[in-house]
């Protein structure tokens, strides 16, 4: 009798032990988010655009859950090494990637292996559109308007355009253009906005293009005239038109780009939704406020609203990546 009571407790002792871990992970996955510290990985270095969107944002995240958002900055690859981290992370939404449609979009371009899968390692909870970006010119060119930049092009035959990497915006704007206008543009790549703009005040480049804010030191000293802006208007500067305004007629530009946050492909979707609501929640918050405007940003989108962007400007940004003609390292 003693021997089968205790055959019967092993049995039951064993299903118990079998059941456990589909317990342990039923309730993790129904516990309350976030539960512990959130770790949101910033993929470019601290101080910039992307950086001081991230820690104005975390520290949103984290007055509203009670929980400390600790920042930590991953930079090195275009975005790809911070990237790759987070995909690999456990999909319970403690860990958050801010990076810019570069990580999210082109490196599946220029990259042959940038360490993860957008498509199936990683979902886009919310996304911050991009400003539109000025096209400056030299003063010396003479140059007010893109119908003057083109003549100055083909007079002079040859130009060279600031860019702050290859296959950036600036890089395919340059491409577009010397395919609408047949043109012989030639990008200059520098690494970064602030040296581009260091060239500029040098005298050195005749046209660059980059943000608003990071040109304010050329634009300030009189050593730049903006003569278009990319996709969309300036509020600060709403004489000057846009690209497609002026006639230029690339599909790319009509995409504005934009910083985001992801998190690994299998967090839950509540996860997903409480996110991407305390997102949009923070636009109204002073301190997000003025970081958005520092840098002329729209608020934050919703999920539905960010993945109809992604989806919507995603194969524009592949095709124009593509035509670079740039070959994958």
């Amino acid at each position: 009798m003693s021997a089968k009571l205790d055959r019967r407790h092993f049995v039951a002792a064993g299903a118990s032990a079998i059941a456990m871990p589909f317990i342990t992970r039923s309730a993790s996955a129904q516990s309350p988010w976030p539960s512990r510290q959130i770790r949101m990985i910033c993929s470019y270095p601290a101080g910039g655009q992307t950086d001081l969107l991230a820690r104005a944002f975390g520290e949103f995240i984290s007055k509203q859950t009670g929980k400390t958002v600790v920042i930590e900055n991953k930079p090195g690859a275009s975005g790809a090494i911070g990237t790759a981290e987070v995909a690999r992370a456990e999909p319970d939404g403690h860990t958050v990637l801010c990076s810019i449609s570069t990580t999210y979009i082109m490196n599946r371009v220029v990259m042959k292996n940038p360490g993860y899968d957008m498509d199936k390692d990683l979902t886009l909870v919310s996304v911050i559109p991009g400003a539109g970006l000025l096209l400056v010119a030299n003063p010396k060119t003479g140059i007010k308007t893109l119908n003057d930049f083109v003549a100055f092009a083909r007079k002079s035959g040859k130009v060279n355009f600031g860019t702050y990497s290859a296959g950036s915006s600036p890089h395919m704007t340059i491409n577009e253009l010397n395919k609408q206008y047949g043109l012989n543009v030639e990008p200059v790549h520098y690494r970064g906005e602030a040296p581009m703009w260091t060239g500029m005040l040098e005298g050195t480049l005749d046209a660059a293009m980059g943000s608003y804010t990071a040109a304010q030191s050329v634009l300030q000293s009189d050593r730049g005239t903006v003569f278009a802006v990319h996709s969309k208007k300036v509020d600060a500067i709403p004489n000057i038109k846009t690209l497609p305004e002026q006639g230029a007629t690339s599909k790319f530009f009509t995409v504005s780009g934009f910083t985001g946050w992801a998190v690994p492909k299998a967090t839950p979707q509540p996860i997903v939704d409480r996110l991407a609501k305390l997102c949009v929640a923070a636009n109204s918050d002073p301190k997000v406020k003025e970081v958005l405007g520092t840098f002329v940003l729209e608020p934050a989108f919703g999920f539905k609203e960010t993945n109809a962007l992604y989806q919507r400007e995603l194969p524009i940004w592949i095709e124009s990546a593509q035509s670079l003609g740039l070959e994958p390292t």
